[in-house]
């Protein structure tokens, strides 16, 4: 049967990005490069929310979640990627695997709750700014993001338990530099329960979901437009600009590498890259290079930081 064909994996060998040693070494720089920028700029964001009392609104709060959350996202992958840059063997254990995979998705689906939570947020604000004190107040905002921290929890130890009991059939090499759900999923026995109950959660569910929630969301934001003022339009265009930048630079590369078939598909990895490794720092660059209190108060933190250094 194929139960009794599969095999037990202690560990798995990545085929990586790209096999040429001089490409290898050009991306190491590159993505180094990128992490030695992008990453101060998001812990700047974070510690520009904290300690600016003027930036105190629940939008602050939640991009201060979306970095910290942007940072950890990007912890997981890209460390075992530079390293395997050096390697000529590229492997990852079992258990790292299956750590990977479960980090991978409760962060990724903390992150899209978030987004919806900011939905939520931007909606109150815009279309019922009377009430936004008492619906998106500091203890709704914490509950908020308590939920969705809980959330993704739940949506990554299901997604674990059901990948933990995989049958694995084929050999043990994944054809990308991380380990993820659709590249098990590729190596298991066909037409079992767990495969299938793997692929219509790791699929369609919470990716779907989210983007169609987000769209739609948004989508009602822009049409306020109509009945607001120029000084408000502007307002709801900026917010709005930004929001949907986020929405489809993260839920873009997400619903192609998910929620196609999985079947190999020719720009996986490149996709894979920007949906793992690029991507999820620039999204909190995105809001703050759109709004001008938060960027003012970022460039008062760091000349104040710089005339001490002076002295």
């Amino acid at each position: 049967t194929e139960h009794e064909n599969s095999t037990v994996a202690t560990e798995f060998v990545l085929v990586g990005l790209y096999q040429d040693h001089k490409v290898q070494m050009i991306l190491f720089f590159f993505f180094l490069l990128f992490y030695m920028i992008i990453l101060p700029g998001n812990v700047l964001i974070i510690l520009t929310i904290w300690g600016d009392s003027q930036l105190r609104s629940p939008m602050y709060f939640f991009l201060a979640n979306l970095a910290f959350l942007d940072i950890c996202y990007c912890s997981i992958t890209p460390p075992k990627m530079l390293a395997d840059f050096f390697s000529h063997r590229k492997t990852i254990s079992y258990s790292a695997c299956m750590a990977q995979l479960f980090f991978l998705h409760f962060l990724g689906a903390t992150e899209a709750l978030l987004l919806m939570v900011m939905a939520y947020d931007r909606y109150v604000a815009i279309c019922k700014p009377l009430r936004y004190t008492s619906l998106v107040n500091r203890e709704i905002c914490c509950g908020l993001v308590g939920a969705t921290w809980g959330g993704g929890f739940i949506h990554g130890i299901i997604l674990f338990a059901l990948s933990i009991h995989l049958p694995i059939c084929g050999p043990n090499i994944l054809d990308n530099f991380f380990c993820d759900v659709h590249q098990l999923v590729k190596l298991a026995c066909a037409n079992t329960y767990t495969v299938e109950l793997l692929m219509f959660l790791n699929n369609e569910v919470l990716i779907v979901m989210c983007f169609t929630f987000l769209l739609i969301s948004y989508t009602v934001l822009l049409l306020k437009l109509w009945t607001q003022s120029s000084k408000t339009k502007n307002k709801i265009v900026s917010t709005c600009v930004s929001h949907m930048i986020v929405v489809f630079v993260m839920c873009g590369p997400a619903l192609y590498i998910y929620a196609l078939p999985f079947q190999a598909a020719p720009m996986e990895k490149v996709v894979a890259v920007f949906h793992t490794v690029i991507f999820p720092l620039t999204n909190p660059m995105i809001y703050t290079l759109c709004n001008k209190e938060i960027k003012g108060s970022m460039w008062k933190l760091v000349s104040k930081h710089i005339l001490r250094c002076g002295k």
